[in-house]
């Protein structure tokens, strides 16, 4: 056990799991009634290749020990695994080196891990990678996640009595412990944030009023970038920090190694904080309390306490700093200010390809008004500098790579981003912002709802809405006729299957129509596809002809996100640029037909970010 006087945290030796944490009054914060070793863990979910039936799940139990630092000011204790690639057992192929820090006067402690492989190690496929806190069920009831997602939660046990719906997450609470909760669903995954909105979550406790909060000071240790989905808090109660995982990616975001493939990297650290306030006092202040205390760890951010010298501290970092404008003259003759741009630094590679990296660092940040940036407490390394920016459609990256030194300075000249473009708009639908939020998201199934959400912007966030479809399109699929229909109600969110009846589900296909004054034969036109989601899709593009044995244009089949199922509106980003000859459209009326042409299941199916047809290139 180590105690600073605010906080003691019990430890089992060798093995580092967390079995109590003592605050406030409270013995063990944690769930008494759970073996040791389902307290407070880390764990890996692997598998070796070639692929083995069911995954293994790993709670990276240690087998040495040892005191790393103990003086008046701080405690920081390692737990060990060592992979001996002579044995013949099957074993994950990683050091494992987990790590605690608790320090004087710090409301909660550290926790972060070095994950190492060295040459000559076979393969291993690894695909998810956490830290897990399951807190007493009779302490904690309310979960804050955000300041619109916060709420009083079911048990475990509410769980375990409801109903088990289409996939095992979600379930309805048919005689829960608290009333006003009867008729809901709970699934974990409405519960799910972009990597760059998951900064703190927890739980709060009523009686005493105690917090218990997982704080993420910097993304950079997490795979995907800044709008990777994955998991918070969700019933249990359980706190999670998850470092990488193929949610809402799938397969393509599992973290797999070559036989003799070397590796290392340091996940963490994270910040267990706990915050308490008088009977008297309202215990949701302990959320406000909570966020001010992020505040403070990602100014603090890089720590200057780890011991690992695998951990770089500020002076062995750099920054990078630069402007990002746009160049599209069918807008502007000027260049145009890439404001809120998402700019990045992740491991070289082709363009758009920081989305789906998964084993070193990336560092992001946002452009200001203007379109200035500045990516501070980079690590030193090799990178390429990645962009995109809300309102154009595909990616930027930078010609040259940015090697970042201890103490680097790097000031970039104007970046000037090209977004696709092929000649002049003849209509737009929707914004090209990667999420497929603004279209039409239906109410609820009034049996199957979150009263979390009725009110809240994140709508999308219920279960159930992709059999909404078969409701509104019974018969006949949707229709969209441009410049006429609205796509905030006329457009829904996600291109799904229809049900048939009996759970059948077959493929649909959605038309636009549009209108042509005259055809201009100078050239092609381009209709431009850009998908938030695709999961075991296959979208298929005809022209003028519904009926075409051969589609002009398919994606092949694409995507595994599962972001239609797990309430998410965006998986990983599709971009395809369409190429329409003059001689396949006609002088008034014209229909362009997209067919999901993959049935069988509810949730096979595309959720769209923008489509835009593009007129034939201007002449100069």
């Amino acid at each position: 056990m180590v105690d600073n006087g605010l906080v003691g945290v019990t430890f089992s030796t060798p093995g580092g799991m967390v079995t109590a944490v003592e605050y406030n009054g409270i013995d063990n914060l944690l769930e008494t009634e759970n073996e040791a070793n389902n307290k407070g863990y880390w764990d890996i979910v692997w598998t070796k290749p070639p692929e083995q039936p069911g995954n293994i799940f790993d709670k990276l139990e240690g087998t040495s020990f040892k005191i790393v630092t103990l003086d008046e000011n701080k405690a920081e204790l390692s737990f060990i695994r060592t992979f001996d690639p002579t044995s013949d057992e099957i074993t994950l192929p990683l050091n494992i080196d987990k790590r605690y820090i608790i320090l004087r006067g710090s409301s909660g402690f550290y926790s972060y891990a070095i994950f190492e492989r060295l040459e000559g190690w076979p393969a291993v496929n690894a695909y998810q990678g956490r830290i897990v806190f399951k807190l007493a069920q009779n302490l904690f009831q309310y979960m804050a996640i955000s300041d619109e997602k916060q709420r009083v939660m079911p048990t475990a046990a509410d769980r375990l009595n409801g109903k088990v719906l289409d996939y095992k997450e979600a379930v309805l609470l048919e005689n829960p412990s608290n009333p006003f909760l009867a008729g809901e669903v709970d699934d974990k995954y409405q519960y799910s944030s972009d990597n760059k909105d998951n900064r703190v979550h927890g739980w709060i406790c009523p009686s005493p009023h105690t917090g218990f909060w997982m704080i993420t000071p910097s993304n950079e240790f997490k795979t995907g970038g800044p709008v990777k989905q994955d998991l918070t808090s969700h019933t249990g109660p359980i706190v999670l920090s998850m470092f990488f995982s193929t949610h809402y990616a799938g397969e393509s975001m599992g973290v797999k190694f070559e036989n003799g493939e070397p590796w290392k990297k340091v996940f963490g650290p994270v910040f267990v904080y706990l915050n308490s306030v008088s009977p008297t006092d309202n215990p949701t202040s302990l959320w406000a309390d909570a966020k001010e205390q992020m505040l403070i760890e990602t100014e603090n951010w890089p720590y200057d306490f780890p011991q690992s010298e695998d951990y770089q501290r500020k002076s062995e970092r750099g920054r990078v700093s630069g402007r990002l404008l746009v160049r599209d003259s069918l807008i502007s003759e000027r260049l145009i200010t890439a404001n809120a741009a998402f700019v990045g630094l992740a491991p070289p590679g082709q363009i758009g390809s920081w989305q789906r990296e998964n084993k070193a660092y990336q560092f992001w940040t946002q452009t200001d008004f203007e379109g200035y940036f500045l990516i501070p407490k980079v690590r030193s390394g090799n990178y390429s500098l990645y962009a995109w920016v809300p309102g154009f459609i595909g990616d930027y990256k930078y010609d040259a790579n940015v090697h970042i030194r201890p103490g680097s300075n790097i000031k970039l000249e104007n970046l000037i981003f090209e977004p696709p473009s092929s000649g002049p708009m003849l209509w737009e639908i929707g914004i090209p912002d990667r999420t497929a939020a603004e279209f039409f998201v239906p109410p609820p199934i009034s049996t199957l709802m979150n009263k979390l959400y009725s009110e809240n912007p994140e709508k999308f966030r219920q279960y159930g809405l992709w059999e909404r479809y078969t409701e509104f399109y019974p018969n006949q699929d949707l229709v969209f006729t441009a410049g006429v229909d609205n796509y905030p109600v006329d457009w829904f969110f996600a291109h799904v299957n229809r049900d048939i009846g009996n759970k059948t589900y077959v493929p649909t296909t959605w038309q636009i129509i549009f209108n042509l004054d005259s055809v201009d034969s100078t050239g092609d036109y381009t209709l431009q596809l850009a998908l938030a989601s695709a999961n075991e899709a296959e979208l298929q593009v005809r022209i003028n002809d519904e009926d075409a044995e051969t589609p002009h244009f398919t994606t092949g089949l694409i995507g595994h996100d599962n972001a239609i199922a797990r309430h998410g509106i965006h998986g990983l980003y599709w971009l395809y640029g369409v190429n329409i000859s003059p001689s396949q459209l006609s002088e008034g009326s014209n229909a362009i037909f997209l067919t999901q042409a993959r049935g069988l299941s509810p949730w096979r199916g595309v959720m769209y970010d923008y489509i835009r047809l593009e007129g034939p290139p201007r002449s100069n």
